[in-house]
């Protein structure tokens, strides 16, 4: 445990211990593995999982579709949670290389939303 910290609040102990929140781990590495989806690191069909948007009125070519859902139990499924995110990331980001060039990007996107 760290001495000093226990009175102070959530965000100042993060702070203060150079961390990220827990949502944004979560939306972080959300990112990656569609990222992985997407451009085929994994044997899995995409098109399983995500459908492409056609409409590509703005931004990047890459947007996906968000479908609609009644219950709350397809509403929050990885597939349906990560599409907003994945749709409002800069273009420099969706189209990078390799995964690692892509953390860095993603990164200074989601460190730039928050401040």
């Amino acid at each position: 445990m760290v001495h000093g910290i226990a009175d102070m609040k959530y965000n100042d102990r993060l702070k203060r211990l150079g961390l990220v929140r827990l949502e944004n781990r979560r939306l972080r590495s959300d990112l990656i593995e569609t990222y992985k989806i997407l451009n085929g690191n994994y044997i899995i069909n995409r098109e399983l999982i995500f459908d492409i948007d056609d409409m590509g009125l703005r931004g990047h070519d890459s947007k996906l579709f968000k479908r609609r859902f009644r219950l709350d139990v397809r509403k929050f499924v990885f597939s349906n949670r990560v599409i907003i995110s994945w749709n409002s990331l800069p273009i420099q980001c969706v189209y990078c290389n390799t995964v690692d060039t892509f953390k860095k990007y993603v990164s200074i996107a989601l460190e730039s939303e928050t401040t």
